[in-house]
């Protein structure tokens, strides 16, 4: 399933600013990050809907990745 750009923009830009708010780190490091991740791409590719998921949930899956990288 593919999301509207402007919305899946809009989803990253939030779900990016609480990331960086929860690790305090910049938004460029928490934009850069994000970019890298699994759970850009399998937003980015619609697997598993996940973009379809709540802020809060795509923070999560994202704080994990960065917490086992860490």
């Amino acid at each position: 399933m593919n999301a509207n750009p402007i919305l899946l923009q809009k989803k990253y830009a939030r779900v990016i600013e609480r990331f960086s708010q929860r690790k305090h780190i910049s938004l460029d490091a928490a934009l850069s990050f994000f970019y890298h991740s699994e759970v850009y791409q399998l937003m980015r590719d619609g697997v598993s809907d996940m973009h379809c998921m709540s802020d809060e949930y795509l923070t999560d899956e994202l704080e994990k990745e960065y917490n086992a990288v860490k």
